[in-house]
């Protein structure tokens, strides 16, 4: 099932370390089948506010994003990062081909009503 890397940044400066953490983040990526699927364009907020930029990068699973985070190669580049753009980053599964989200709203239901 694939997975993402999430990050929600704010405060952004285009300072040379982000500039090059900007460069070598790929390198770092390919070993685990990480791809960008956004990164960084201006959000169109439909509701609440919304400040910063997003980044999603998707893996082929839960395992490959968290090897990939915990990689030399991403933890020798992450600072260049996170000294200058503060931002919160999580990793989560996602969901696979025919999820039903009846079903998760059924679960829930019973789950609330104590079966």
């Amino acid at each position: 099932m694939p997975a993402y890397g999430f990050a929600h940044l704010r405060d952004r400066h285009h300072h040379s370390d982000v500039l090059e953490y900007l460069a070598r983040i790929q390198a770092t990526l390919d070993p685990f089948g990480g791809r960008f699927v956004i990164h960084g364009p201006p959000a169109e907020v439909l509701e609440g506010t919304w400040s910063g930029g997003m980044v999603l990068i998707e893996f082929p699973d839960l395992a490959e994003a968290r090897a990939w985070y915990d990689s030399p190669a991403y933890q020798d580049i992450l600072r260049l990062r996170t000294d200058h753009v503060e931002g919160d980053v999580i990793l989560i599964e996602g969901v696979g081909p025919g999820y039903d989200p009846t079903e998760r709203a059924n679960k829930l239901r019973a789950e609330a009503s104590g079966r």
